[in-house]
C-alpha cells in the first residue's frame, strides 16, 4: 500500500500547485462544453476518498457532512467556491490523506462494506481495494483538471 499512499501524494501535491497556480476566477470557471470547474474536481477527490475509505470502513470522516454533499458522486458546482472555502480544500487535500495512512497503519480499517463502483463495475471488498480504486478516481480527475485548464486558455 506505500506505493498507493505515494501516487496519492504525489497526485495531491499537483492539485495542491495547481490551486496555487490559478485564479479563483479560473478555480470557478466552468468551460463551454463542461458540467464542473476545476475546484469542484479536486474537491470530489478529497471527499470520494473519505467516503470510499471511512464511510464504507463504518468509520466518520473528518470532513462536514456540507462539504461531503456539496462535493459527493452526482453533485455539480452550485456557485462560485470562496478564497477560503479553496484555501479549505487545499489545506484538505493533504491532511485527509495523512489521516488515512497514519489510520490505515495503525489497523483502523478492519470491517468494509462491499461496494460497487458505477463508473467501472467492480467491486470494492476491502480498504487494500478501495485505496487502489481512490488512486484511479484521482488519476480519472486530474485528467478532467488538465482538460479544464486547457479550455481555459483558449
Amino acid at each position: 500500500m506505500d506505493f498507493t499512499f505515494d501516487v496519492l501524494q504525489n497526485t495531491r501535491g499537483i492539485f495542491k500547485k495547481i490551486i496555487e497556480n490559478n485564479s479563483l476566477e479560473n478555480l470557478n470557471k466552468i468551460p463551454d462544453g463542461f458540467n464542473n470547474n476545476i475546484i469542484w474536481n479536486i474537491a470530489h477527490v478529497v471527499v470520494s476518498e473519505q467516503l470510499l475509505a471511512y464511510r464504507l470502513s463504518g468509520l466518520e470522516s473528518t470532513l462536514s457532512d456540507e462539504m461531503i454533499n456539496k462535493y459527493r458522486k452526482d453533485s455539480k458546482p452550485n456557485g462560485n467556491v470562496s478564497q477560503d472555502e479553496i484555501d479549505e480544500i487545499k489545506g484538505l487535500l493533504l491532511t485527509t490523506l495523512e489521516k488515512t495512512k497514519e489510520d490505515y497503519e495503525a489497523g483502523l480499517f478492519k470491517s468494509y462494506n462491499a461496494y460497487t463502483v458505477s463508473t467501472t463495475g467492480n467491486t470494492l471488498n476491502n480498504i487494500d481495494e478501495a485505496m487502489q480504486f481512490v488512486a484511479i478516481h484521482e488519476g480519472l480527475h486530474y485528467g478532467y483538471v488538465l482538460a479544464l485548464l486547457k479550455a481555459l486558455k483558449n
